[in-house]
């Protein structure tokens, strides 16, 4: 019998394609979730925090894969350290993170903690894999929707964004967690690259309504790094297909 293969983040919006994928591929999986879910075919739950550190061991128990999804807005590189600390001590071979395009680059306090993790898990004796994505279509709908509620549409200018679909990533990652240990692999992006007023328009025409577009300016050093295109993928980087104009067309109708 093979060992589980243990996924922090499962019940996410990534982890919701990647499931299903490994689960496909013939894999038992094991979910590090908050609150307490009933087992299902193939699907176990631990419950734990990593931010606490609680239950994380108990979630690595027998485990000799992680695949590491869980991120917030807040506290990645202590969630990681736990996780690692963990994994290191049960003896796990491959550790794989999702991280984010321009962690090394944009100098934002959430990019410097998936900075953080990514080198927790660089450090952490485990062979490891980190694939670095760029913004999902989902969050990029979830931003222009928060805008979109506002009588002025806000435009900053010079930044543009790279969307990628991620049920694309989550079969890059499915792929990576599957084979063998392989560092720092290239970028995956979407397709097409977009300023914020060619996001807003299809969302727009789609919803029925009507904003009129305000340039602002991104002020000191996150300003000049999105201007210089520092969250853009960088060369030799992995496109995905799916457009947004897909994106929405399905999501939106």
């Amino acid at each position: 019998m093979t060992a589980p293969i243990l996924v922090t983040g499962g019940t996410g919006t990534l982890g919701a394609h990647v499931v299903p994928l490994l689960r496909a591929s013939g894999h038992e999986v094991r979910i590090l979730t908050r609150h307490a879910r009933p087992a299902t075919d193939g699907i176990g739950h631990v419950t734990g925090d990593l931010l606490k550190d609680e239950g994380v061991e108990a979630a690595v128990d027998g485990v000799e894969t992680v695949l590491h999804l869980a991120g917030g807005p807040k506290g990645d590189d202590r969630a990681t350290r736990a996780l690692v600390r963990a994994a290191s001590g049960a003896g796990v071979r491959h550790l794989v993170y999702v991280s984010v395009i321009g962690a090394d680059r944009v100098p934002l306090a959430w990019m410097r903690t998936k900075l953080e993790s990514e080198r927790a898990v660089t450090d952490s004796g485990i062979p490891w894999t980190i694939l670095r994505a760029a913004q999902f279509h989902d969050l990029a709908l979830t931003m222009v929707e928060k805008m979109a509620k506002m009588p002025l549409f806000p435009v900053p200018g010079g930044m543009r964004l790279q969307p990628v679909d991620s049920r694309e990533v989550a079969a890059r990652l499915v792929e990576l967690t599957l084979g063998v240990p392989s560092g720092l692999v290239p970028d995956l992006a979407g397709p097409h690259f977009y300023d914020l007023a060619a996001l807003a328009r299809p969302y727009l025409r789609l919803t029925g309504r009507r904003r009129r577009m305000l340039p602002v300016r991104i002020p000191g050093k996150p300003g000049r790094a999105y201007r210089a295109g520092a969250n853009l993928a960088t060369a030799g980087a992995e496109e995905g297909k799916r457009t947004w104009a897909e994106f929405l067309a399905e999501r939106l109708g």
